[in-house]
């Protein structure tokens, strides 16, 4: 996919499950590393939540040296109280895992079905099946939360490839040439 490689944690936020998926990717190849989910007790207090949530993705962080942190982006919600709690585990997540050496990325849920399947509004099996595709899984990932995050890690593989080329174009393009006489 990119002439650098780059180890991509994909974050699909939330307090009850936290999901994430680290792939790998160079050249034209995506490598799928891991997958899972943080899930915290219901009856725990929120302070006790999101420190369980910051633990697991700093260790995470350091297990898999990640590179690049891609976050589905907050979009909407008729409830508030479930998305001020989604917030929160949003920022933990990132002040787990993005330093200075980290690139960051955001993605809205109709950014990663575009870039997963093609299609905006698809459905989640349909993003499942491709992530299983794309990954040369044997089975859809699961649960639901560590197969959205494997998707958002894919959308961001695809993304900074595609800006590393229009990079090298630019760069290309910037190049004085030389007059023909």
């Amino acid at each position: 996919m990119s002439a650098r490689q780059r180890i991509i944690l994909g974050i699909d936020p939330g307090v009850a499950q936290l999901g994430y998926g680290i792939v790998e990717a160079s050249a034209d190849v995506v490598r799928h590393i891991v997958h899972g989910c943080v899930t915290t007790p219901s009856a725990a207090a929120l302070p006790f939540r999101l420190r369980l949530i910051h633990d697991v993705l700093s260790e995470i962080r350091s297990r898999y040296a990640i590179t690049d942190v891609a976050v589905e982006a907050l979009f909407h919600s008729r409830n508030v109280r479930t998305a001020m709690s989604v917030s929160h585990a949003r920022g933990v997540a990132l002040v787990a895992t993005v330093d200075g050496d980290t690139a960051f990325a955001e993605y809205t849920p109709t950014d990663v079905k575009m870039a997963i399947t093609g299609y905006g509004a698809a459905g989640k099996r349909q993003v499942q099946e491709m992530v299983k595709l794309m990954l040369s899984l044997e089975t859809e990932p699961q649960p639901d939360d560590a197969a959205d995050a494997l998707a958002v890690a894919l959308c961001h593989a695809k993304r900074a490839a595609f800006s590393e080329v229009l990079a090298r174009a630019a760069d290309g393009a910037e190049r004085p040439r030389a007059e023909l006489r």
